[in-house]
């Protein structure tokens, strides 16, 4: 069972919080230890042994281990070194003890919220450079684990998919979430999400790219700690560390764009975007707004699968467990909801949150206001310091590519090129920057540098 654990970390995408025990963000106490928590508490069981983490390189196709590992192993997987101390491990990986070793790791929320951008480290960010799916793979290999994950958790970097794992931990549970002989649960291949930023959730109601949970929901992140190896009661007895958590993840604001800004042609941008933009992203300033708005798929016309795959019947499951009887505000349960569309966000720190979309199909917002200009093809270095950001068109450089990746390759190797061809990766829709000249959308990027 022990490659099971914590894939559930997929519905962290947001935040939530439990009605009467709302996070509060002036409380010094509450957010110091859900920073605590955060950055130091596994909170699950060590999945893999350290013995993993040292021979990792051997499933790279290499002779000799690499001089600097530690930094080998962060650019292998797409990780960052951790800016608090963290035994040596990069970000997003965490030492925890475990009932088959005594020390071992276990990855946690940060693998997939916290990334770097044009030289910055940044808490709750999504990491745009992450390969899921290679981790997942190697670790178990290397720890001579024959376990095979029956969905991709990654088809491409920087994305992950949020459904499957937890359908899949889900299946193991009853609705009191004590463990069970498995039932079936749906789940599909290539679904791509780009995990959205943190710092949005304040301004939220709902949240996830569908909105189909409440974002004063805690239960529901509960699902992260679905691990076989603990117990219905462990899951339930941590609903207050999760409070805290969220008091924390509730003091994030979003980084300040680092290169210089035009304030003039932001200024002619700021009145393009309301007129055109903010019914659905709402305003920003002192007296912001936002109208949380879910676009059904025939209106953004992006690629449908992440919102196909949260299917009926997962979600009448969930409803019927524990982590959807929280009791709201009118003493009814907060349920999981069915959308057939995507929650258009907030688009605050905008320029920090390249790729775009919610398959992170679309490299720059110059070609989110363009649909013509979109790569079909693409790769880029995955670095992330100032030379690998485009000020420009506001995201990534890539380089385009003239031909699918060759099937020869590695599977490590064919994740680094996104493929907007391929189930799950399609690039199309939201054309509603189309009927700006190019005058008029790079007006409207400059605006974006201020938010």
């Amino acid at each position: 069972m022990r490659p099971l654990l914590c894939l559930a970390w997929c519905l962290t995408v947001g935040g939530s919080l439990l009605y009467g025990e709302q996070p509060d963000a002036t409380n010094v106490r509450s957010v110091q230890h859900g920073r605590e928590l955060l950055l130091h508490d596994p909170l699950n069981p060590a999945q893999w042994s350290m013995a993993a983490y040292d021979n990792a390189w051997k499933q790279w196709g290499l002779k000799t281990k690499p001089a600097d590992y530690d930094r080998a192993f962060r650019e292998r997987y797409g990780l960052h070194m951790a800016p608090f101390d963290n035994h040596g491990l990069p970000m997003g990986l965490i030492e925890s003890r475990g009932f088959f070793f005594t020390t071992g790791f276990v990855h946690n929320c940060l693998l997939c919220h916290a990334g770097r951008v044009a030289g910055q480290t940044i808490m709750g960010l999504g990491n745009s450079t992450v390969d899921v799916q290679g981790i997942f793979d190697e670790l178990l290999a290397a720890d001579h684990e024959p376990f095979k994950i029956p969905f991709q958790l990654s088809s491409v970097r920087g994305t992950v998919d949020p459904v499957s794992s937890v359908a899949l931990l889900l299946a193991i549970r009853d609705p009191e979430l004590n463990l069970r002989r498995p039932m079936h649960l749906d789940y599909y291949q290539h679904v791509c999400s780009d995990p959205p930023a943190w710092w949005l959730l304040k301004k939220k109601k709902t949240r996830d790219w569908t909105g189909g949970i409440d974002a004063r929901s805690t239960r529901i992140d509960l699902a992260n700690l679905l691990t076989p190896l603990n117990s219905a009661a462990t899951i339930k007895g941590r609903s207050r560390d999760f409070v805290d958590l969220h008091a924390y993840i509730f003091t994030l604001e979003p980084p300040h764009y680092p290169f210089p800004i035009d304030r003039k042609l932001a200024e002619r941008g700021k009145d393009l975007f309301v007129k055109n933009c903010a019914r659905c992203h709402g305003t920003y300033g002192e007296h912001w707004t936002y109208p949380n708005k879910i676009v059904p798929l025939n209106t953004i016309g992006t690629d449908p699968l992440l919102s196909e795959a949260l299917t009926g019947h997962n979600i009448d499951y969930v409803n019927k467990t524990w982590l959807a009887r929280e009791p709201g505000p009118d003493g009814k349960p907060i349920r999981v909801y069915l959308h057939h569309g995507y929650q258009a966000p907030p688009l605050d720190g905008i320029w920090a949150t390249a790729p775009y979309f919610h398959n992170g199909s679309v490299p720059t917002v110059y070609e989110v206001l363009n649909s013509k200009a979109r790569p079909r093809i693409y790769t880029r270095s995955y670095g992330c310091e100032k030379e690998d950001y485009d000020p420009v068109k506001l995201g990534l450089k890539i380089t385009v590519l003239d031909a699918p990746p060759d099937p020869k390759l590695s599977r490590w190797e064919q994740r680094r090129i996104y493929d907007t061809t391929q189930p799950g990766r399609h690039n199309t829709g939201h054309t509603f920057g189309d009927h700006f000249t190019d005058t008029e959308r790079m007006a409207v990027i400059e605006y974006l540098k201020t938010l």
